[in-house]
């Protein structure tokens, strides 16, 4: 009796507009996906770990000496985890968020990084890349578009991967101060090729 009424109350909430709840259904969900498990970093180390979360949010890897990126999070490779290093990083329309990015904390082989239309990436994440000490040694390439909530504070933050060759900056609304960021830029990476089509 009891599975009957649970079942009509259910089928009354098919009724509901989805449009009311997806919101906050999708902000829920990427929430979880974002979330730190930090006995599983411990457990299998931070690449594979961080393989888990970018590719539960939408993301690509790429492993060191492997040409193939990897987009299934259930074909992720089996074997010796030291084998498997994160070389690149393809964050197109993925979920990340700020939350998540303490996942990026160990990573020492990451060379390249796209983040392109990551609607939750904001000045905080961009902070934590730049403070990454790992990640300010090995960064080679970076490339962020049409990130809508990256504001100068945050795209300056990335003056401190000190190793840096390449950043591509482009459709991103809120940066304002780019003359700033051209000088800032020359004055901290000398030798960065800096490209910018903002508006």
């Amino acid at each position: 009796m009891l599975f009957g009424k649970v079942s009509w109350q259910l089928c009354g909430l098919k009724k509901l507009p989805w449009s009311c709840d997806s919101r906050y259904f999708w902000g829920w969900l990427n929430t979880v996906f974002n979330k730190v498990d930090y006995e599983r970093i411990r457990d299998v180390g931070p690449d594979r770990a961080a393989s888990e979360w970018l590719l539960r949010c939408g993301a690509m890897v790429r492993y060191h000496g492997y040409d193939r990126w990897h987009k299934n999070y259930n074909n992720l490779p089996t074997g010796s985890l030291d084998k498997y290093k994160i070389q690149a990083i393809d964050a197109t329309n993925a979920c990340i968020m700020s939350m998540g990015f303490d996942h990026m904390d160990g990573l020492e082989h990451v060379e390249k990084m796209r983040l392109c239309k990551c609607h939750y990436i904001e000045d905080d994440c961009l902070q934590k890349i730049g403070q990454l000490e790992k990640l300010q040694k090995s960064l080679l390439e970076m490339e962020i578009i049409s990130c809508g909530n990256i504001t100068d504070k945050g795209v300056i933050a990335l003056s401190n991967l000190r190793n840096l060759k390449y950043l591509l900056l482009s459709d991103l609304p809120g940066v304002k101060e780019k003359e700033n960021l051209v000088q800032a830029f020359k004055t901290a990476l000398p030798s960065l090729e800096l490209k910018l089509d903002l508006k």
